[in-house]
């Protein structure tokens, strides 16, 4: 199972932020961690992680973590409270 708290220290750690940072709101550069270069190491880390590859147009629309959490459902990864 795919838990939220997983979810969240995954990205967390790929911005270098404290866990309590990461919510469904939580929007590309709305925060100086959150930069164009971390957006890629977030994708990275959950591709590593769930053992998925998203397609170019689904990264570029991963403008929320709430949006990163519905485009995995794409790839039959769904992250549970």
């Amino acid at each position: 199972m795919n838990t939220t708290e997983e979810f969240y220290e995954i990205i967390a750690t790929a911005i270098a932020v404290k866990k309590e940072v990461v919510t469904e709101d939580l929007t590309y550069q709305e925060i100086p961690e959150w930069d164009s270069m971390s957006h890629l190491l977030i994708v990275e880390a959950l591709e590593q992680y769930y053992q998925v590859k998203f397609d170019f147009n689904d990264i570029m629309e991963m403008g929320t973590v709430g949006k990163i959490r519905e485009k995995m459902k794409k790839y039959e990864v769904f992250v549970e409270n």
